[in-house]
């Protein structure tokens, strides 16, 4: 008989039977009688013992399963290919799972469950049983009376199934077996697909009570063991997978493998997958260079046994999404575990070098090679941010093609075509100006790495032998030295070092005194491999102090950009901006005599008290000729001597000791001092200071320069505020002049807001005066002038006087009388340098107090609203919206500043919408810099800071839509920044901004909800424009 005829009339056979089975479970009133009807078709597709299952029912069932008939191996097999082929098994499948699973499988014995119930699943074929089993998981509004049991039960097979009978291997097995051979391959592969597919699925389709086997890291796990298990030992020849992928035509098993590693990477499991697989690598890697006394070579590794498996593993993989991220994690993997360069490399290699080939094929189409060679040389280059160690690995191994124990230059690329290829997008990429200003610095520092271990591999030669390299690399390293931020600047100083080796390696070029030594930290001090945590070094994030809450802001805008522009390099700001200054009213103040009393003259304070006279014996000691020219210098005790002297720029010692005098001679408060202000603010801003000072104490000057002018801010601050805002905006000056201008404004505000004064204590005292002392009445009170003695008892000389000579032993004794040292008068006080003129008590610093007074507000409107006219006026030497944006970010800061500083006074509320106007400008708020946006949301935060609760409320009634149109402005546009700025730290200041406006909104709410009170108390009725301010609550629908 032919095999179609035979097959078809075994088909008609089996279903026939099918049907007899169904017919006999759906009329059975005893257990007994299924588990007969099941045994039935059993033994006519499975080996089964049925003296097993004796005992599983009773005597008179039993002799029926003993008689039943048990075909030949031959008729068996031939049944059991019919059966799950054809339409049979699903058919009874689905009594078995929904019929049988909710009435009779509860009430079956264990031998009986295994032997006739799951053998149909776990002994069928693997294939067709997860196509049966896995689709009914999704069933859950079947008309069954109790679904969960019926889903328990599907688990529970596939459990047995694919975990515990390695299901999975089966199916790869059946999908290389000659049955398909007749299937067309697009029917062949869309089958593949949708097993895989289904597979992976299970996790996913399981109950959230299902067994722990079933969860997805598990599950996962032990299916990619079985997987890679036979991969494992040297012999992999004798083990059925080994023979299966050793094998030419392993199309069908291989695409079945892939797919499922795929589907497991596609569902973001990719972590399960190549730790498995990296173990074995670096296993068989490590035994290959052991076993071998030279170092490795391709051929040895592609000869092995043991790395068969491996060489074609990922040719499986056709979705680039998995391969990226089964590279991206193997890359992560190896940076973190303790792996050289040379296994790196090797593991590398053994799984991806023939996907980057250039061999076109069937089997590899063009644009296939081209995609996994473009993961490596761009987009693993400019888009992903890897350790500095995978970096090295990747050039290694996609562009200089052989191992780090070898000589890079006797790899694949011939001539540095190759390194050039590469080299050329990379730089061109990472000297543009865009992306210095929107790359986050983590991006920044990793692609500005891959540059300078590219350009340490390169030659002079093959540096001029490429026309965009060089200009490139120059204006790289040209637009980072213009950058505020210390980290950017230090990665152009690495490349002009890398550069600068590779053109004349005897004359290094050093820009940053940190780079020292041979090798350059291509790292640049982030930690844990640039995964994203800022070097603390490098942290621009400082803190804003409130009475009740707190905001962030950058300290770069606020410390070292005076020395931006300058060849110097940044400074502390603690070393320029001054602290709080105490006034003393009593203080008495020589001006002749500032800046030249020494220590020589405190000692010889004395002397200096005595008269004239009594030193006549001094004018025959000759006079010291030594030092003639330091006795000659002319004093300078007045303003207009300090101008004078600044002006003078060909004597450097004369400017030198002007500025040594400036600051004491301006806190003196001179008379003069409202006439000279405009002219000693405008000499004092235009000297150099690096001219005139000592080589190696510019920043000394400076500091002393820049104390000078905040003190003139200080003390006169309507004629100084004059000059320096003409100044500000003035074409006559550079960009260094212009921030600390910034800088002195931003440091005098905050002196002005914490001034501190001394006051007279007030002692209170008591309501009721108390007559009668503690000690007896005939001593004298211990009332007396400050600075009195104690009382002591003096005996007399004198007769005690005898009134009646009896009685009189209880008398005291009138001869003897009582003392105490007085403290001397004015008259006797000895005359010293210094008097003071006062009617006070001598003990001056025990009766005063330190108290704080904010004398900042009267002048905020003269610090703030001239710096805010003209800042987007483009004209001669001045471009604050281009080129010049670090001035922009310290206007934007000191105005900041500005408002903190008048918190909750009058004077915020009428700055404020003025404020929040020029913030609001596209050119300020969406600058390209991070700089200037991180200014914007410090200036934000400020005036959230600064405005009164109770004022945001009243506007709320009054209908004023200013403030709160400014206000919701700011919360759209910090919740703009924390979802799309790409700059870490503008999204920390913007989320902290947000808090802020949270904090300040409920503040107002309740401040309205006691208006509230108070209206309805009062029966008066709210404007019917009150629904005109709004202020949103961040995460809350609520309105107010």
């Amino acid at each position: 008989m032919a095999a179609p005829e035979r097959r078809k009339e075994t088909g008609a056979e089996v279903l026939e039977k099918v049907e007899e089975v169904i017919s006999a479970i759906s009329g059975a009133k005893h257990v007994d009688q299924v588990i007969c009807a099941l045994h039935s078709i059993t033994v006519l597709l499975f080996p089964v013992d049925s003296s097993l299952l004796s005992g599983a029912v009773d005597q008179c069932y039993r002799d029926q399963i003993l008689r039943a008939e048990v075909p030949s191996a031959e008729k068996r097999d031939h049944w059991w290919q019919v059966f799950y082929r054809g339409a049979a098994f699903p058919v009874l499948a689905r009594v078995l799972l929904f019929d049988v699973a909710c009435n009779w499988l509860a009430c079956f014995p264990f031998t009986a469950q295994r032997h006739v119930y799951d053998v149909f699943f776990t002994n069928g074929l693997a294939t067709e049983v997860v196509q049966t089993l896995i689709p009914s998981l999704s069933q859950k509004n079947a008309a069954s009376p109790d679904v969960n049991a019926v889903l328990s039960n599907i688990e529970r097979l596939l459990a047995i199934l694919l975990l515990e009978n390695d299901g999975v291997l089966r199916m790869a097995k059946e999908f290389d077996d000659s049955q398909w051979e007749s299937v067309p391959k697009e029917q062949l592969n869309s089958v593949i697909s949708s097993v895989a597919q289904l597979v992976a699925s299970i996790p996913d389709k399981a109950q959230p009570k299902a067994s722990s086997a079933l969860s997805a890291h598990k599950f996962f796990k032990q299916i990619i063991s079985q997987l890679l298990l036979e991969a494992e030992g040297r012999d992999i020849v004798a083990c059925g997978v080994g023979k299966m992928f050793n094998r030419a035509d392993m199309d069908s098993s291989s695409h079945f493998v892939g797919e499922i590693f795929v589907r497991i990477c596609r569902r973001g499991y990719v972590d399960v997958l190549m730790s498995e697989v990296i173990a074995r690598i670096l296993h068989h890697i490590r035994s290959l260079i052991s076993s071998s006394s030279s170092p490795l070579v391709p051929d040895v590794v592609k000869l092995h046994p043991g790395s068969q498996f491996w060489l074609k593993m990922m040719e499986t993989m056709r979705d680039p999404y998995a391969v990226e991220k089964m590279l991206e994690q193997l890359l992560r993997h190896l940076a973190t575990g303790c792996v050289n360069d040379v296994e790196a490399y090797w593991i590398i290699w053994i799984l991806f070098h023939k996907l980057i080939k250039n061999q076109i094929s069937v089997r590899f189409p063009f644009m296939w090679v081209v995609i996994c060679r473009a993961l490596f040389v761009d987009k693993f280059l400019l888009w992903k941010i890897f350790p500095v160690c995978c970096l090295r690995w990747i050039f290694q191994f996609a562009i200089f093609e052989c191992p780090p124990d070898e000589d890079s230059h006797t790899g694949g690329c011939h001539e540095g075509q190759c390194l050039l290829d590469t080299m050329q997008p990379l730089v061109m990429v990472w000297s543009k100006q865009e992306f210095v200003q929107s790359a986050p610095l983590e991006q920044q520092a990793y692609v500005t790495a891959a540059v300078g271990l590219l350009l340490e591999k390169m030659s002079r030669e093959e540096l001029d032998g490429s026309k965009q390299v060089m200009p490139s690399i120059l204006q790289g390293v040209g637009c980072r030295l213009e950058s505020p931020t210390d980290i950017v600047r230090k990665m152009a100083s690495s490349i002009a070092l890398a550069f600068s080796k590779v053109i004349d390696p005897k004359n290094p070029l050093y820009l940053d005194d940190s780079l020292k030594g041979e090798t350059i930290d291509w790292e640049f001090g982030f930690t844990d491999s640039m995964k994203g945590k800022m070097p603390a070094s490098h942290s621009t994030g400082r803190a804003i102090n409130d009475a009740k809450t707190t905001s962030l802001m950058p300290a770069k805008i606020a410390g070292d950009g005076a020395s931006i522009g300058t060849d110097k390099k940044p400074k502390d700001k603690s070393k320029i901006l001054l602290g709080p200054k105490i006034i003393n009213p009593d203080e008495i103040i020589d001006p002749a005599t500032l800046g030249y009393e020494t220590s020589s003259d405190d000692n010889a304070s004395d002397n200096a008290s005595e008269s004239s006279d009594a030193s006549t014996d001094s004018s025959l000691q000759p006079y010291d000729l030594s030092d003639d020219d330091t006795d000659l210098k002319r004093k300078i005790s007045h303003l207009v001597d300090v101008v004078g002297a600044l002006r003078k720029t060909d004597d450097a010692d004369g400017v030198e000791r002007a500025l040594e005098v400036a600051e004491k001679l301006v806190r003196a408060s001179p008379d003069e001092l409202k006439y000279m202000a405009g002219d000693l603010v405008r000499t004092l801003i235009q000297v150099r200071c690096s001219d005139v000072a000592v080589e190696g104490e510019e920043d000394s000057a400076e500091e002393t320069r820049q104390k000078a002018l905040v003190a003139l801010l200080v003390t006169c601050p309507s004629e100084s505020l004059e000059t320096a805002h003409k100044l500000l905006y003035s074409p006559n000056v550079d960009i260094s002049q212009r921030i600390m201008i910034l800088d002195i404004m931003t440091a005098a505000a905050e002196e002005l807001a914490e001034t501190k004064i001394m006051k007279p204590k007030y002692r209170q005292n008591p309501l009721i005066s108390v007559t009668s002392e503690s000690q007896p009445w005939n001593l004298p009170s211990s009332v007396g002038p400050p600075g009195a003695g104690l009382w002591k008892e003096v005996a007399g000389t004198g007769v005690p006087l005898n009134l009646l000579n009896h009685g009189t032993e209880n008398l005291p004794n009138w001869a003897t009388h009582y003392e105490r040292e007085l403290p001397p008068k004015a008259s006797q006080i000895k005359r010293g340098k210094t008097r003071r003129w006062s009617t006070r008590s001598g003990n001056v610093q025990g009766n005063l107090m330190e108290i704080s007074q904010n004398k900042f507000p009267i002048y905020a409107a003269a610090f703030m609203l001239p710096a805010m006219q003209g800042f987007d006026k483009k004209t001669q030497g001045i471009d604050l919206l281009g080129r010049d944006f670090i001035v922009l970010g310290k206007l934007i800061h000191m105005l900041g500043v500005c408002m903190k500083c008048t918190a909750l006074h009058p004077e915020a509320t009428v700055l404020a919408p003025a404020l929040l106007d020029m913030l609001r400008s596209r050119a300020v708020c969406r600058h390209p810099e991070a700089y200037v946006r991180k200014a914007v949301l410090f200036a934000a935060s400020s005036v959230l800071i600064a405005l009164p609760p109770s004022y945001v409320a009243s506007t709320l009634v009054e209908g004023q839509a200013e403030i709160s149109d400014g206000l919701e402005w700011v919360r759209k546009w910090a919740l703009h920044v924390v979802e799309s700025d790409s700059d870490r730290e503008c999204y920390t200041m913007a989320m902290a901004c947000l808090q802020l406006h949270a904090e300040m909104a409920l503040q107002a709410s309740r401040a309205l909800e006691s208006a509230d009170n108070t209206v309805v108390s009062k029966s008066v009725g709210l404007p019917s424009d009150l629904s005109k301010g709004i202020i949103k609550i961040p995460r809350l629908d609520v309105n107010y």
